[in-house]
Order: C-alpha cells, then structure tokens, then sequence
C-alpha cells in the first residue's frame, strides 16, 4: 500500500502507535498529516482521548506556525470518541485557523459542530 501522507511523531513513536492501532483500533489515537503547497489535513482515527488528546496538542504546537498559510481541514471520518481534553484541542485548533471538518457519520457531524460552537465547558455546566 502507497501511502503519500506521512504519521507524524518520531519514527519511535509512529511504530508503537501502529502496533498499539493494530491491536485495539478502538483505544488509540492514531494522527496522519497530508500537506501538499496549499493545504494540510489532519487525519484522526480512533479515540481523541487522555494521552492521545495531548499528543494531538503536541503535534499542533509544532505544526501550528507551519499550516498558518495553508488550508487546514480535520478529517473527523474516522474518529471514535473524543473527551473534554480532546474537545479542548479541536476547539483551540479551530479557533486558530478556522478549519474545515470532513465528517462522515453523524456523531462526527454533531462532534464538529460542537467543537465549531462557541459554547465552552464552563457554558455546559452553568448552563
């Protein structure tokens, strides 16, 4: 299989992502960036979720500067579960960059509008 995207991590890290993928699809979070001179997506499959919601953070930090030219989209497609951790880095991704959502079911539907709402956390709770 051709893959032209690449996963982004250090090669130490992509390998254990990709074995841990392989072994429980459902637990993990795996990342893959394609970018081209225009645009970049972010492709997220599985759970946005504890230590992977603060690796996708990780992964932003260092690519934020370089995607603030670009067309950004997220590919939620394959996106299982994401907790308030994981909503908190798609809102701040998406405040920064205003990024397009590719969805495919309708919880990803319902995930992107809420992380497109302006509503907050602390909104939800005082309600």
């Amino acid at each position: 299989m051709h893959e032209s995207s690449r996963t982004v991590a250090s090669l130490a890290r992509a390998v254990h992502y990709h074995r841990a993928w392989r072994r429980t699809s459902q637990q993990v979070l795996r990342i893959t960036v394609s970018e081209n001179s225009e645009a970049v997506v972010i492709k997220l499959e599985g759970r946005l979720a504890g230590p992977w919601a603060a690796e996708l953070g990780r992964l932003w930090e260092e690519k934020a500067a370089a995607v603030a030219k670009k067309k950004l989209s997220l590919d939620l497609r394959e996106t299982t579960f994401a907790d308030a951790g994981g909503m908190r880095i798609l809102k701040a991704i998406y405040s920064q960059t205003g990024a397009a959502f590719l969805t495919g079911t309708p919880w990803t539907k319902y995930l992107a509008e809420e992380v497109a709402s302006n509503r907050t956390e602390r909104d939800d709770v005082e309600g």
